[in-house]
């Protein structure tokens, strides 16, 4: 895929906020689709047959029935009590880490799942890091009687052996990744690569609001879920109805999207946290990469360089093109917390709460416990997913 550095344009107007993107598919100055010739016709195939979908009541109300009864949506609000009696905060923990799989990446992979039998194919190509959005892909091909082909970085593969075991035992082929950082860039690179020569017969199932237009929007619409329904409970629970800080965790940026989704027309403040060494918000440059416009760590040539984060579905050196967007309007602010940061907050959640947190989860807890945030404050913190996977990381620090 095009790896190079842009110069920003000054000349677009931006949008409705997390609203429709429009054929062009950007957001601002951002996304677009930047694809070799032979996927160009994959990605418009895929774009007219979502928003068919998306409109169609009878595919919202199958994906509905399966969130409620598959998944186990809705999730619940935890009031995390005695982590807030400490912080001297009101936190409040959306659940996706109770969903069926353990993670956000479900709600998005049923729905391209729909979409892809919709559409006639018959398997599933996708990338993973951490093996939450693996695992995903493989239990809804499972569900719908489809293939998976899931690639997955060497080393990634070695630091999520439990769920490489799930996706197996649920009959996905696993592709390791040898190049470049054996990461989750090079796991995308590799499964677009392979898509060009099976768009015919796959639906390549992007796990993140990144690649080429429609993935950024039609992810974000999926996850969008998680949003409202904690706009919901957010104004059952609350006095004031709306909390005034919303925290994610940001790589690609999927459970932030369509977290922020559900607030962005509300005063509540919206935070991304994104991992110190990966941070495409914070300290990327404008470029290309994996068929998108986006801000990408790079280096003095304008390629692409490595991006480190002890939670592997954070190492990606980039970030989703709206949440560029709303940082460039004010509208979301993007911060960075260190892997220490990150472990001793899983740890104190684990200690107060009794909820072990993936690694990723742990970074927006992170930036909440530093204590920056005034006193009495309230704040919602997306818990994308649990934290089994990430027990071997965690050892050394017990």
């Amino acid at each position: 895929m095009p790896e190079l550095l842009i110069r920003p344009r000054r000349d677009v107007v931006p949008g409705p906020l997390m609203g429709d993107p429009g054929a062009a598919g950007r957001f601002g100055e951002y996304g677009g689709r930047y694809i070799p010739e032979s996927l160009v016709e994959a990605c418009r195939e895929v774009e007219e047959a979502f928003r068919d979908a998306w409109a169609d009541p009878a595919f919202r109300g199958g994906l509905d029935r399966l969130l409620a009864t598959y998944v186990g949506r809705p999730t619940p609000l935890t009031p995390a009590l005695r982590l807030s009696a400490e912080l001297g905060l009101t936190v409040l923990l959306k659940r996706e880490d109770l969903t069926h799989t353990g993670s956000h990446k479900i709600n998005n992979v049923l729905g391209q799942a729909m979409l892809a039998k919709r559409m006639g194919r018959t398997r599933l190509i996708a990338e993973t890091g951490a093996g939450q959005h693996g695992v995903a892909t493989a239990t809804a091909a499972a569900l719908f009687g489809l293939r998976a082909t899931v690639f997955m970085g060497a080393k990634d593969i070695e630091r999520q052996e439990l769920n490489v075991f799930r996706m197996r035992m649920l009959g996905a082929e696993i592709v390791p990744v040898h190049g470049g950082a054996q990461t989750l860039k090079d796991a995308t690179s590799e499964a677009m690569r392979h898509w060009v020569g099976a768009a015919d017969t796959a639906h390549y199932c992007m796990g993140s609001v990144l690649g080429p237009a429609p993935y950024p929007w039609m992810v974000r619409e999926f996850q969008r879920v998680i949003g409202d329904e904690a706009r919901r409970q957010c104004a059952t629970e609350l006095r004031t109805a709306v909390p005034d800080y919303v925290v994610a965790c940001v790589g690609g940026g999927s459970n932030a999207a369509g977290t922020f989704a559900g607030f962005v027309d509300t005063p509540a403040r919206l935070i991304g946290v994104e991992a110190d060494g990966g941070a495409g918000a914070s300290k990327g440059h404008l470029g290309v990469l994996h068929g998108v416009r986006s801000m990408f760590l790079q280096d003095d040539h304008g390629q692409v360089a490595e991006a480190h984060s002890i939670a592997a579905g954070l190492d990606y050196p980039g970030i989703g093109p709206e949440h560029v967007h709303l940082r460039d309007l004010g509208r979301a602010r993007y911060t960075t917390v260190t892997d220490d940061e990150v472990v001793a907050a899983a740890l104190r959640l684990a200690r107060t709460e009794g909820i072990i947190a993936a690694l990723e989860s742990a970074h927006a807890l992170a930036w909440i416990m530093r204590g920056e945030l005034p006193p009495g404050s309230t704040v919602l913190v997306t818990l994308s997913g649990r934290g089994d996977k990430d027990l071997g990381s965690l050892q050394g620090a017990l």
